[in-house]
């Protein structure tokens, strides 16, 4: 009886998972954004992709100093 309920208790949360729809627009939008990186990456020239690579490492350093 117990494990039956424990049963029913997860298809009902697996419902209900099912139909929100609330992350899959940051979802969409991370794939949009990846896609626009892996265009503009191929389009830029191969002597500028250390500078940007530098920027971004600064970027990210910036982040990493900064207290949560």
């Amino acid at each position: 009886m117990l494990a039956k309920l424990k049963q029913l208790r997860v298809a009902l949360s697996l419902r209900v998972l099912q139909r929100d729809r609330r992350g899959q627009d940051m979802i969409e939008y991370a794939l949009l954004a990846a896609a626009i990186v892996v265009i503009v990456a191929g389009i830029l020239p191969t002597q500028l992709m250390p500078m940007v690579s530098t920027i971004f490492s600064k970027i990210v350093g910036t982040f990493a100093k900064a207290p949560s």
